[in-house]
């Protein structure tokens, strides 16, 4: 007999997807039925996000009230809604391995994302928006940006762009900056000190600033410098860097995932080896290097040692913090602070690491929110999606609203914006960084 529930730790399976059988549609489909059908049994992940809403109504909506009454054509509808963030697999499913059901939920999304990637179903619209290095490019030059951060901010023409291009006109865009942190990082006056290793840090870091941390917010990763720098940790930014995949991944587009895959890894690789450890500063793309892309490239021996080098900003510093090495000479409170953890951030397993450094400043009072804030980068920009993004990002904003906090923000920058969207009260959220940053005098409050 199957056993109810699964009693032990949750392992990831390598992701087969140079297997023909990966893509044929038909294995897919039993795939699918497999999985939904277990998931109709149990529905314990209704509250996650619209996936499993919008699978529950399909069988609802039947008859019978049973699975092979709903028209395969809508399992689509499922798929769309599915934007990779891991929650269900990590907190929810009683099925995942070493379970003998073995579910994946999130990689079975994966997988249909990537068969409709490869019949060409996939919207010109997300391929354009998860080409976050040419948009950045592009939108990155000077008259254009200017431009393009202005008309952004008129309704009526993100209303014609909304039925135009599908881009809501609710959402938040971000920003992007000509003068980004490659152009600024000659600001800075390196720490020219030796770095002092301990057990599992060497004491130097490559900032892999992501395509995002260069040119939509370069202020965040200005104040991860800066704070790494007041405590002793040389920082330099890495030679150069593609985005790390995570866009492409959410919309199945895996062959642009192993080309950034082969220009990032030979980069960090050889940082490695020269004795520096790998920080990036968005939790999804620290994720990319520590879970995902292992699981596409099992075999290869450099992704394994990226993998085991990359950390997440906020793991460093405690770890530095833990062999008496962080500084805590704070010189202001933060008073109130929420605090939204993100799904990509929760997926690494490393514990609220930010949130133990923020509590090291006095008179501070962290309160933690620990669910979903519904963005993943394009879901809370298409018009299609925008207004099921807000509402998974309702409790957050609820959270956020009854603690009336000093200062609010994310991990990720992009949920801290979903969250600034839901209050509507003009205040706009701080980067934990940005918090440290006024918390050590390195910044006004």
């Amino acid at each position: 007999m199957a056993r109810e529930g699964n009693l032990e730790a949750p392992t990831r399976h390598a992701i087969d997807w140079k297997n023909p059988d990966f893509y044929n549609e038909e294995l897919l489909t039993k795939e699918l039925e497999r999985v939904f059908e277990i998931c109709h049994g149990c529905r314990r992940c209704f509250n996650l996000c619209e996936a499993f809403p919008k699978l529950f109504d399909l069988i609802d909506e039947t008859h019978d009230v049973e699975l092979h009454s709903v028209d395969k054509k809508h399992y689509g509808q499922v798929v769309d809604h599915c934007y990779l963030c891991d929650m269900c697999y990590m907190t929810k499913c009683p099925y995942v391995p070493p379970h003998e059901w073995a579910l994946d939920f999130p990689h079975l999304m994966l997988r249909a994302k990537a068969v409709k990637f490869k019949q060409g179903h996939t919207k010109l619209r997300d391929k354009i928006l998860t080409s976050t290095d040419m948009m950045g490019s592009f939108l990155g030059i000077p008259i254009i940006s200017q431009i393009s951060n202005a008309v952004n901010k008129i309704k009526p023409i993100r209303q014609i762009n909304e039925k135009l291009l599908g881009i809501s006109a609710d959402a938040i865009l971000p920003e992007f900056h000509s003068n980004n942190l490659r152009k600024r990082e000659n600001n800075f006056n390196h720490i020219s000190s030796s770095p002092i290793p301990t057990d599992q840090t060497t004491g130097k870091v490559a900032l892999f600033v992501t395509c995002y941390g260069n040119r939509n917010e370069p202020e965040m990763a200005e104040d991860l410098m800066k704070v790494f720098e007041y405590n002793g940790i040389p920082v330099k930014l890495t030679p150069k860097e593609k985005c790390c995949g995570m866009p492409k991944l959410e919309v199945g587009d895996l062959e642009s995932v192993k080309e950034s895959k082969e220009f990032n890894i030979p980069i960090l690789s050889k940082l490695i080896d020269e004795g520096f450890d790998i920080v990036a500063p968005i939790p999804s793309c620290a994720l990319m290097f520590k879970q995902e892309l292992p699981l596409l490239f099992p075999n290869d021996p450099e992704v394994a040692k990226v993998q085991q080098k990359m950390f997440d900003p906020f793991e460093y510093l405690i770890l530095r913090h833990k062999a008496g090495l962080l500084k805590t000479d704070f010189k202001n409170s933060l008073g109130k602070v929420s605090y939204h953890v993100p799904c990509h951030l929760r997926v690494q397993n490393i514990g609220l690491k930010t949130k133990e450094m923020l509590q090291l400043i006095p008179n501070t009072q962290v309160d933690v929110i620990e669910r979903c804030s519904g963005h993943d980068g394009t879901y809370a920009v298409r018009a299609e999606t925008h207004q099921a993004s807000m509402k998974i990002a309702k409790h957050v904003v609820n959270k956020v609203k009854s603690f009336d906090p000093d200062y609010y923000g994310s991990d990720c920058p992009m949920a801290g914006h979903q969250i600034e969207n839901g209050l509507k009260n003009g205040k706009q959220p701080l980067h934990p960084f940005s918090l440290l940053c006024i918390a050590y005098g390195l910044r006004e409050k």
